[in-house]
C-alpha cells in the first residue's frame, strides 16, 4: 500500500475538507494534493531520482504535509531531522543518509553554513519561512509555484519511505528504515483499535521527526482527517487549539498531559469535543492517569507501547482497560496486547518463549517492523532475528495476553546478586503525593556492586525526606528494591520524545569507569 492513497481518496470524496491548520493558515485536500505533485516535480527537475533522500530541519508546520506526502508522491525518501539535537548530531544524520536536498525554516537558518560545510553531499537548501531568504538558498514558495506537477508514482509497499534517526542518547544515532507498508500497516492497525469520529480532528503537538508524530500524520492522510499543527507543545496554546478547533483526538506523552491538567487556565477551556487521548513514550503513573480522566470525563484514554523500529506501535491498551474493574485488577498498568496484524512474545536469552508471568525480552513480528538500520547490517542482524524484532525491553505476559513492561533490560540493576527492575520502583515512588516525576538508576556500590538510586522532582512547596521516600517504597516492595539514596532535582533531562534521559542521570556516577555496570 502506498502512503498517498488516502490523499487521492480525500480529493475524490471531500476535496474542500481542511487537511491542515497551522495558526491562521487552512489548507484543503485539493490544494495539498496539488502542492505535493509540484514538490515531487520540483525535486525531479532538480535531478533527484526515486530513492534519493530529502531532509527537513524545521519546527512542526503545514510544510511537513507537503514534504512527507510530496516525497512519497515522487518516490523519494524523507529524513526529518531532530530539531532538538546538537549541530553535530544533525550533520551526522544528513551525511549518513546522503541527503541531497534540505528544507530549513527560519528557526534554523543560522545553522545552515555549518551544515553545508559538514555535509558536502547537500546540493540544494530550500528556505521555508517568512524571513528574507539568505544568499545561496532557494525560497520555497516561488520554487514550488514554478514547478510542473507530476503524476503520483504510487510507490510499491516495500519501498523505503523514511529514515528516522533514533535519539542518539548513546553514541551516534541509527537510521531506522521504514517502508510504505511499515507505516501504513501500523497506522491502520492503530485505527482499528478505536472509533474514527467524523470529523476526525487531531492536535499535532508531538514532533514530526518522531515516529509517534509521523505515524499520526499517516493516519490522518489515510482517513482524510484534519490536523491542527503546533510548532511545539506549549500548554496554553495546546488548550486553546483544542477548544477553538474542536479537536477530537490527541496523542501526548504523560508529561504533556500533566502540564495540561495542572495548568491554572485548564478549566477555562471548552474541551468537550475531545473523544480520545492516546498516551505513550513513557509510563503514566496511576495517580496522574486518574486525575487526567477526571479532568476530561468525556474522553477515552488509551495507551500505545512501541518504538521507532515498529513504526511505532507494538501493543495497545484500549480505553475499556482504563475504567471499572481494570482499575482495580491492575490491567490498566499493562502496555496492552499485540496490536492488529502483530505477534508478540516474551522470550529468554536463547529466544525460547517463556511461560506466562515470567520476565523476559519482548519481541514482535508484523508488517510494521522496520526494514533495518541504514548502513548498519550488523546492528540490524542483532535486533532482527528470524523475522522478530528484539526490543530490548523486559516484561511479562499475563494469561490474557497483556504485556507488562518492567524495564529496559540494559537498565536493570543487579544489587547483591538480586535483579531490580527500575520501573517497578518508579511506579511505587510515583504514587507518593509529593513526587511529580522520578527515575531509578543503578549507581556503583563497594559492597553490593550496584545500589538503587532514585532521582525525584517534588511538587512545588512539597517536602519528602530520603527516609520518608524509602519507607514509602518499603511498604510494598522488598527491601533490596528500595532506594538507598535519593537525589532531588528541579526538572528531569528529557529526550525529544519526552522520555527521561537516564544516561544523563547516570553519567556523574559512572564517569571514568570502563564499564557502566558492576
Amino acid at each position: 500500500m502506498y502512503l498517498t492513497q488516502g490523499l487521492h481518496r480525500a480529493v475524490q470524496q471531500f476535496p474542500e475538507r481542511t487537511a491542515v491548520i497551522d495558526d491562521g493558515l487552512r489548507r484543503d485536500y485539493r490544494t495539498l494534493a496539488d502542492r505535493c505533485a509540484r514538490l515531487a516535480g520540483a525535486l525531479a527537475e532538480a535531478g533527484l531520482k526515486p530513492g534519493d533522500r530529502v531532509a527537513i530541519l524545521a519546527l512542526n508546520g503545514a510544510t511537513h504535509w507537503d514534504y512527507f506526502a510530496g516525497l512519497w508522491w515522487g518516490g523519494f525518501v524523507a529524513n526529518p531531522v531532530n530539531t532538538r539535537w546538537s549541530l553535530k548530531e544533525m550533520a551526522y544524520s544528513l551525511a549518513d543518509s546522503g541527503a541531497r536536498v534540505l528544507l530549513v525554516d527560519d528557526e534554523f537558518l543560522e545553522r545552515v553554513p555549518e551544515l553545508r560545510q559538514r555535509c558536502p553531499a547537500l546540493e540544494r537548501i530550500i528556505h521555508v519561512g517568512s524571513e528574507p531568504t539568505p544568499p545561496g538558498l532557494i525560497p520555497y514558495e516561488p520554487w514550488l509555484a514554478a514547478a510542473q506537477a507530476v503524476s503520483d508514482r504510487r510507490a510499491d509497499g516495500e519501498e523505503l519511505a523514511v529514515i528516522l534517526y533514533t535519539g542518539g542518547t548513546t553514541g551516534f544515532p541509527k537510521g531506522v528504515m521504514l517502508s510504505h507498508s511499515n507505516l501504513w500497516s501500523s497506522a491502520v492497525g492503530r485505527l482499528a483499535e478505536t472509533e474514527v469520529p467524523s470529523p476526525f480532528v487531531t492536535l499535532m503537538a508531538v514532533p514530526l521527526f518522531h515516529t509517534a508524530g509521523l505515524g499520526k500524520l499517516v493516519s490522518q492522510l489515510i482517513v482524510g482527517g484534519t490536523s491542527v499543527v503546533l510548532p511545539g507543545f506549549r500548554v496554553e496554546k495546546a488548550l486553546a487549539a483544542i477548544a477553538r478547533e474542536k479537536v477530537t483526538d490527541v496523542i501526548l506523552v504523560p508529561s504533556m498531559i500533566q502540564m495540561m491538567v495542572d495548568d491554572p487556565g485548564f478549566a477555562a477551556h471548552d474541551l468537550s469535543a475531545l473523544q480520545t487521548v492516546t498516551y505513550g513514550a513513557s509510563p503514566m503513573s496511576l495517580p496522574l492517569l486518574e486525575r487526567a480522566m477526571a479532568a476530561l470525563p468525556g474522553a477515552r484514554f488509551m495507551q500505545s507501547y512501541g518504538m521507532t523500529e515498529a513504526a511505532p506501535v507494538i501493543t495497545v491498551n484500549p480505553w475499556w482497560n482504563h475504567q471499572g474493574e481494570a482499575l482495580r485488577n491492575g490491567r490498566v498498568k499493562s502496555a496492552g496486547r499485540a496490536g492488529w496484524g502483530l505477534e508478540v512474545r516474551i522470550v529468554d536469552e536463547s529466544g525460547t518463549e517463556l511461560p506466562r508471568g515470567e520476565i523476559g525480552e519482548v519481541i514482535a513480528r508484523g508488517d510494521n517492523i522496520m526494514l533495518g538500520y541504514w548502513n548498519q547490517p550488523a546492528q540490524t542482524a542483532e535486533v532482527l532475528r528470524d523475522g522478530w524484532l528484539h526490543t530490548g525491553d523486559g516484561g511479562y505476559m499475563d494469561e490474557g495476553g497483556y504485556i507488562y513492561i518492567v524495564d529496559r533490560l540494559k537498565d536493570m540493576i543487579v544489587s547483591g546478586g538480586e535483579n531490580v527492575y527500575c520501573a517497578e520502583v518508579e511506579n511505587r515512588l510515583a504514587r507518593h503525593p509529593a513526587v511529580v516525576s522520578c527515575a531509578v538508576i543503578g549507581v556503583p556500590h563497594a559492597q553490593w556492586g550496584e545500589s538503587v538510586h532514585a532521582v525525584v522532582v517534588l511538587r512545588e512547596g512539597a517536602r519528602a525526606s530520603e527516609a520518608e521516600l524509602c519507607d514509602f517504597c518499603r511498604q510494598e516492595l522488598a527491601g533490596y528494591k528500595c532506594p538507598r539514596s535519593v537525589e532531588y532535582r528541579d526538572q528531569m533531562p528529557l529526550s525529544g520524545a519526552g522520555k527521561i534521559l537516564k544516561n544523563v542521570l547516570r553519567e556523574p556516577y559512572w564517569r571514568g569507569r570502563d564499564r557502566r555496570v558492576s
